[in-house]
């Protein structure tokens, strides 16, 4: 028997057209998906929601409704952390957009050393975002850094800039953007190659320059790339923890302190019910910023 007709002789008929539809696979061929999603996704979710009803220890959970909301929204620092994680996520998202199109068009363009120069542009992503921290912690120091020393070789008197409440969450915010353009770089850079080379060719030869090429080609045939930069970029800020605590542990004070922060300080204080319910609403914050915006982003395709 024949490939083909192995096809139609398993293929199911549909109730409708009666024509046949070949699946290349059973069902049962993504039963171990289902099964380890579920496993790592769907059931520590629910755990959550339950667990963030009760008072809980290792040994022992009490159901109390949802006071551990109540208290949660009662905590003094929210709105300050509520305020920075937007902030952090605009900022750093922001920055990532600009500079990795940026980067991207530069990256694509005929010049000396291209791919060793993608590499370095992409290497910061692949470091450790705690050793990030660490690094840039001793390097933003006010007194002994390396980068207030060299700004007072040009009479510049650097600022405290983990010290400094104006400056912390900035500073935090150019570490992230440091670490994390190289992979908006990456995205730009596989969007701009896929876009056809008989576009730019033929605006070449009706004349138009290199900004008018950017903006009427490159830039919105990027959209798509666009739209996972500035996705990616938006959870990744909302939910952005391990390099704010690396370099500042909230401080000074409560000035850099982000809704992640905010509950983990909640959990070292033992609260883990209270951490919790935080980590719900986290959830909830992210789910409600970023679907909207996804289909808001996604509701247009490009036109040519």
């Amino acid at each position: 028997m024949s490939i083909t007709q192995e096809r139609t002789k398993t293929a199911p008929v549909t109730p409708t057209t009666g024509a046949k539809v070949y699946r290349p696979y059973s069902n049962w061929f993504y039963l171990p998906t289902a099964v380890i999603y579920g496993v790592l996704f769907l059931v520590p979710t629910f755990a959550s929601l339950y667990f963030s009803l009760t008072r809980w220890s290792l040994f022992e959970s009490k159901f109390i409704g949802l006071d551990n909301f109540k208290l949660f929204f009662q905590e003094p620092a929210l709105v300050k952390g509520f305020t920075n994680t937007l902030i952090y996520a605009v900022v750093t998202s922001g920055s990532k957009v600009v500079l990795g199109l940026l980067l991207a068009v530069l990256l694509t363009s005929q010049i000396i050393a291209r791919g060793y120069l993608r590499s370095v542009v992409f290497f910061p992503v692949l470091v450790s975002t705690i050793g990030v921290g660490l690094t840039f912690t001793v390097l933003m120091n006010p007194e002994k850094g390396l980068i207030n020393e060299s700004l007072g070789l040009l009479g510049i008197n650097g600022p405290g800039w983990l010290t400094d409440p104006k400056w912390a969450l900035l500073s935090v915010a150019a570490v992230d953007v440091w670490k994390g353009v190289g992979l908006a770089t990456l995205i730009y850079i596989a969007g701009i190659v896929s876009i056809p080379r008989e576009y730019l060719e033929a605006a070449r030869v009706d004349g138009a320059t290199s900004w008018q090429q950017f903006w009427m080609i490159v830039l919105p045939l990027s959209r798509p790339a666009t739209v996972t930069v500035i996705i990616l970029s938006l959870i990744g800020g909302l939910r952005s923890f391990d390099l704010i605590w690396a370099m500042t542990r909230g401080g000074p004070g409560f000035t850099s302190d982000v809704i992640a922060s905010v509950i983990y300080k909640q959990y070292q204080a033992g609260f883990y019910g209270l951490s919790t319910a935080g980590n719900v609403v986290l959830f909830i914050v992210v789910t409600a910023i970023i679907l909207p915006l996804s289909w808001f982003l996604n509701r247009k395709e490009v036109d040519l």
